[in-house]
């Protein structure tokens, strides 16, 4: 599995504040059978201590340590952005914060509380030019949970959406998070599954099996599309590959966004 958003990198944001807190949460990424994680550190001004100018060689100089550590567990550089770092950044600034620091695709943290009524406005200038949006756990937003069509016109304009591994696994139905992340699978409107880990103890095996499930539900071939298929082209700036065919369930495979501009009006229930 490929896991696109992880607080893995030491001393420099709400994750581990040491290197051994950093290869514990490498060893149970790996045994949770990932084999490589995106190191996504906050760049939002309460977080001073990431700069976007340090994340490559702390990430290389993480990657030797596990190397070191006979730990097998790719690195690669990027961040978790906040939107209005993002929107005041240059040009150069927001390339150097994308995956892999390749130029383009971004993560984009989505705030937890409400949303300004111009947030999709925002994010869409920055898809703007020419850097593929991955929308970081929305299904948190207690904007989006009460009016998801806000998030589904996002995705019609081509932003893809990350789900976490425990929004899905959580056993309390009367989540909201858990409603909306599993409507968005079901609506075909989740493109990634992520675990979102600032910890060992936070990078739960049993969270990671219930998000499989539930993808798999649908079918497991759309899990595998959500773990690696759609992390892999993200990495690679390559286009996602078409959704897989539903297994089985209520609900068919999207087709030229038809299906999804029909689902702008459905509420999560």
């Amino acid at each position: 599995m490929i896991d696109l958003h992880a607080h893995i990198l030491p001393g420099i944001d709400d994750g581990p504040q040491s290197l051994e807190g950093s290869l514990a949460l490498a060893r149970a990424a790996v045994e949770c059978g990932t084999h490589l994680v995106i190191a996504t550190p906050h760049l939002r001004d309460d977080h001073p201590g990431v700069r976007l100018e340090e994340i490559g060689d702390r990430t290389r100089a993480l990657g030797a340590a596990l190397a070191r550590e006979d730990i097998p567990l790719r690195v690669l550089p990027g961040a978790e952005v906040d939107l209005l770092w993002a929107s005041n950044a240059s040009e150069a600034e927001l390339r150097m914060a994308t995956y892999g620091q390749l130029g383009t695709d971004m993560l984009l943290e989505t705030p937890y509380g409400n949303l300004p009524p111009n947030f999709n406005e925002l994010v869409l200038r920055i898809a703007e030019q020419g850097i593929r949006i991955l929308l970081a756990h929305p299904e948190r937003s207690s904007t989006f949970q009460q009016h998801p069509q806000r998030l589904l016109e996002l995705v019609a304009r081509g932003v893809l959406v990350q789900v976490t591994a425990l929004s899905l696994a959580r056993k309390n139905r009367r989540s909201e998070s858990r409603r909306l992340a599993r409507w968005l699978l079901e609506e075909g409107a989740a493109h990634v599954i992520a675990s979102d880990a600032h910890a060992a103890g936070l990078w739960r095996g049993p969270d990671r099996a219930a998000a499989i499930a539930s993808a798999e539900a649908i079918s497991p071939a759309h899990a595998e599309w959500m773990l690696l298929e759609v992390p892999r082209a993200i990495i690679a700036g390559e286009p996602v590959p078409p959704m897989p065919s539903r297994g089985r369930g209520p609900l068919k495979r999207l087709s030229k966004g038809l299906a999804l501009r029909r689902a702008l009006d459905v509420r999560v229930g």
